[in-house]
């Protein structure tokens, strides 16, 4: 018994938390640092900016976003595009609540749900045993203030550094996405089909003629649907594989 209450108080500690969040805040200031110089290059203020880094915690989403809204789209274009790319964070939120002791209430299970991202979910996943509130509370504070930090500090430099330099640093992101995907997809083939076909779907909706009339926000909806849907249909994943 004295195990486990250890285990659990090792699992509920805010500077534990704090100390594990740190890599994942520095990580975030980089790339927060390019959309607030993006979203003030293309026309947003920089409080504006700022603020949308601190409702939201979700970078594919926010560059998704910044377009549409730069655009002009619709707020149903925009719902609907925000909906899709992040319909993984219910998901993620959902798995993590099993691991939540069961003393954390509705309200601060729907605050760490705020705080969830990719990088949060796997490091508290990794956690061993159920995980505390103050321990979460912990792990976010970091990535949220390394991303709306560095969205300040982008947004405030967009204003100073020359333009030749906001052009170099404005391809900051692609090259953070290219990072992501270029590992696993030299290693599984299901990912590297899966991201030849998205990128193959993507040029149709570019070139062709009628297709390329569609609106950015429809086109990232319908090709991250179609490139979900060939991954699953012709590279299923089975149980043994996902123990």
């Amino acid at each position: 018994m004295e195990t486990t209450e250890e285990k659990i108080i090792i699992n509920n500690s805010f500077a534990k938390g704090l100390q594990d969040g740190i890599p994942i805040g520095l990580g975030y200031l980089s790339v927060a640092f390019t959309f607030g110089m993006m979203a003030v290059t293309q026309g947003l203020p920089a409080w504006s900016a700022v603020l949308i880094s601190m409702t939201n915690l979700t970078s594919a989403g926010q560059f998704a976003g910044l377009d549409l809204i730069v655009l002009g789209a619709p707020f149903v274009e925009m719902a609907l595009t925000q909906l899709i790319i992040n319909l993984r964070y219910a998901l993620m939120s959902l798995s993590l609540s099993q691991k939540l002791e069961d003393s954390v209430t509705t309200l601060e299970r729907c605050l760490i749900a705020f705080g969830n991202t990719d990088e949060i979910f796997a490091v508290s996943s990794g956690q061993p045993g159920k995980l505390g509130k103050w321990y979460m509370f912990g792990l976010m504070v970091m990535p949220y203030i390394g991303w709306s930090g560095g969205t300040l500090i982008g947004a405030a430099a967009s204003t100073i550094l020359p333009e030749f330099i906001r052009s170099a640093l404005g391809i900051a992101i692609y090259g953070m996405f290219i990072a992501i995907i270029i590992p696993p997809a030299r290693k599984k083939k299901s990912v590297r089909a899966v991201l030849i076909f998205a990128v193959a779907l993507s040029c149709i909706f570019t070139f062709a003629p009628i297709l390329s009339q569609v609106s950015t926000g429809f086109t990232i909806i319908i090709c991250t649907i179609a490139a979900s849907a060939f991954g699953a249909w012709f590279f299923p994943i089975s149980e043994e594989e996902e123990i």
